[in-house]
């Protein structure tokens, strides 16, 4: 394990994750508990692939975990995993 692969670094980076999440309703509202978690700048949904992933990205280091937890608090049994991180975008 190392701290690219726990974390979710700050900045123009970030971490793409897959859900079981299968509408936009879900999208939306794992979107909005996403937005709660301290230190989470930014979520964007990645819409033309299946199944459904987001980009999480952050103004400070978030752990994986923080993110797991965020979703599974919402109580709809959805789940997140880790994919990969996002490359660096251009200011």
């Amino acid at each position: 394990m190392s701290l690219l692969t726990e974390n979710v670094i700050p900045g123009n980076y970030g971490r793409i994750f897959t859900t079981n999440a299968n509408t936009d309703i879900l999208m939306n509202k794992i979107k909005m508990g996403l937005e709660q978690v301290d230190g989470v700048q930014m979520v964007l949904p990645i819409e033309e692939v299946s199944p459904r992933e987001f980009i999480v990205r952050t103004s400070k280091l978030v752990t994986v975990r923080t993110i797991e937890a965020a979703v599974q608090k919402l109580g709809l049994d959805l789940h997140v995993i880790p994919k990969g991180i996002f490359p660096m975008l251009e200011k």
